[in-house]
């Protein structure tokens, strides 16, 4: 009876035969569905939630709207060093509140269902699920196709901490929700979304308190992460690193974590609770076995094309595991619009992959580390640069940060990291230079405006050059030089 109903099911299912097929709205989906499209394509995008994904309406965009209140706060606070009277600002957290989702708004038009119907993209707004290798059935419609992408994204994981079920928890997904600052939030993870968030409360008026079992933002330069350590300390802001969760307990309004450090437990009590411990790939429900389609809890098995073990099925974003931010999915995009539509065989290239801690100050890095360098065996060159040496810097009060550079034996650059006001913006051209292989005497050349924050670059370039410019054996040459007139 069961196996009849199947096939009526199948009889009755309406037929659509396209050229790809993206499951996946996000930034990643939303890229390929667009640029296959006005390619001439014809094009099946399918969502099930929300047009453009956890990016838009519980990641990027209203992390940084918050990032943004909480720091027009501290701007406020911090006015009597410019001369100009200040206090303590009044903060209004249900305005807050709209102002973020204000600024959803404003962008969600970009990603609507209209806005890409308009460019041509049939939109299914229901669950896409593979039924066969060539063929994905949502909202009563069977999609087969030449090409699929799956780009469904990563959801916020959830540790296996006693009582954790048993206590009402905020993730990315629900703290945007909030008309009232949390009056002390704890945040169980140290990493850039829980550090992000943990400022800007604190910074808007909550206590806060992180705890991590190891470091705080442990994938980027202790040198450079203690420079933001030391200012979320100075905002006031409890760390607890090393410790492991024990258990968790409470209600709404009132939580308490027990951790252990040491053989020694120590509970810390608060009124709101953030998970904020990684990120689990979006792969449930999509029939991947279906599909022939290998993967795991970390994401879809994908090669250096982007295909997975269906090479008519592509990969892209969080979905596909490696680095989880926005603009990698929107590069993912790129390489399978080359193979998909062209037949190119475009590989990824991770050499130059940028990533930003948008905290205050700012944390940025591509490239290799000094812990990397070090471990590949290359004879390297460390150069540093304080931003007290910049006049842009002392002139806005923004001092605290440096840059830090490694260069290989002959001066090719490998890996850049800058903590500082604007890191996110001055990392731009040590991208650029890693992509395109170039040496430091590159960036010395270049002629950076003054007085700006990006002559923290150039300066560090030229200091490349110092202990040879400078030195003994220049200064030879010139005095003989100087013997001809």
């Amino acid at each position: 009876m069961a196996a009849r109903d199947f096939a009526k099911g199948q009889a009755m299912a309406e037929q659509i035969d396209v050229d790809i097929c993206v499951i996946g709205g996000g930034s990643g989906g939303l890229s390929v569905a667009a640029g296959a499209s006005q390619m001439g394509a014809r094009t099946v995008l399918i969502e099930r939630h929300k047009m453009g994904g956890d990016c838009l309406h519980y990641g990027c965009v209203p992390s940084k709207s918050l990032i943004a209140a909480g720091r027009s706060a501290e701007i406020w606070r911090q006015a009597g060093r410019f001369g100009v009277n200040g206090s303590k600002p009044e903060v209004d957290f249900a305005r807050v509140h709209d102002h973020v989702h204000g600024v959803i708004s404003t962008i969600e038009h970009h990603d609507s269902v209209e806005r890409f119907t308009g460019l041509g993209v049939q939109v299914i707004e229901a669950s896409g699920t593979f039924v066969s290798r060539d063929t994905v059935e949502a909202g009563g419609k069977r999609i087969r196709a030449r090409r699929f992408v799956v780009a469904t994204g990563s959801a916020a994981a959830v540790p296996p901490i006693e009582g954790l079920d048993q206590v009402p928890f905020l993730t990315n997904r629900t703290i945007f929700e909030q008309r009232d600052a949390p009056r002390h939030l704890i945040v169980i993870g140290g990493g850039p979304i829980g550090v992000e968030l943990a400022q800007a409360h604190r910074r808007l008026g909550s206590e806060v308190t992180i705890v991590e079992m190891f470091s705080v933002l442990g994938n980027d330069d202790p040198e450079l992460t203690a420079v933001v350590r030391d200012r979320l300390a100075l905002d006031g802001i409890a760390i607890h690193e090393g410790v492991k969760v024990e258990r968790v307990e409470g209600g709404a309004g009132a939580v308490s974590v027990t951790v252990e450090a040491d053989g020694e437990t120590r509970r810390i009590d608060g009124s709101h609770l953030l998970v904020a411990a990684g990120r689990k790939a979006n792969v449930d429900g999509l029939g991947l076995d279906a599909a022939g389609i290998a993967y795991s809890p970390k994401g879809i098995t994908v090669d250096a094309r982007l295909r997975t073990t269906n090479k008519r099925v592509f990969a892209i974003g969080d979905v596909a595991g490696g680095y989880q931010f926005t603009h990698m999915a929107g590069y993912h995009a790129g390489i399978v619009i080359r193979n998909a539509l062209f037949r190119l065989p475009a590989k990824v290239d991770y050499r130059a992959v940028p990533w930003v801690t948008y905290t205050d100050p700012e944390l940025s890095h591509v490239g290799l580390s000094e812990a990397m360098a070090k471990k590949n065996g290359e004879t390297i060159r460390v150069l540093r640069w304080s931003f007290e040496e910049n006049d842009r810097a002392q002139a806005e009060r923004e001092t605290e940060g440096m840059a830090k550079v490694i260069t290989n034996a002959k001066g090719r650059i490998l890996g850049a990291s800058i903590v500082g006001a604007h890191a996110g913006e001055l990392i731009q051209p040590w991208v650029l230079a890693i992509y395109k292989k170039l040496k430091i005497g590159d960036m010395a050349s270049i002629i950076a405006p003054y007085p700006t924050f990006s002559e923290v670059n150039k300066r560090l370039a030229g200091s490349y050059f110092t202990p040879t410019l400078f030195g003994e054996r220049t200064r030879k040459v010139v005095r003989f030089l100087a013997k001809f007139g």
